[in-house]
């Protein structure tokens, strides 16, 4: 099974892997006159810091720029939906960064590695 993200095929199985983040809180804290301390109010569980780490392969550098084009469209703010190839559907990620870390040659083709950092908002 292939991984998509909202649906479409962009990434290649190789060398793939996530990294998942805990789940996060948020809290204000207040000094209140006449209160030796201060007021905590908690804000609930917030989203989790998602990372992928793979490869991607193609027969030209232009193929190549045009799938990291592809990829990169989904910076945009909106949420999107992960599917991996064990089949886990992962909702309401933000795509907040797409870095491809080195490019090379690779068996008549080119190849480049990369990181991807979500944020899911909602868990």
């Amino acid at each position: 099974m292939s991984i998509t993200l909202d649906g479409q095929e962009l990434f290649d199985n190789q060398q793939l892997e996530f990294e998942f983040g805990s789940i996060s809180r948020d809290s204000i804290e207040r000094t209140v006159a006449g209160l030796d301390g201060v007021v905590n109010i908690d804000l609930g569980r917030r989203g989790r810091m998602i990372k992928q780490k793979g490869a991607l392969k193609a027969k030209s550098i232009a193929c190549i720029n045009q799938k990291i084009n592809d990829i990169s469209a989904f910076i945009n703010g909106d949420t999107h939906t992960l599917i991996t190839s064990d089949g886990e559907n992962i909702a309401d990620l933000r795509m907040d960064s797409f870095k491809v870390t080195k490019k090379r040659t690779a068996g008549g083709g080119v190849a480049v590695d990369y990181q991807i950092v979500y944020t899911q908002l909602m868990v």
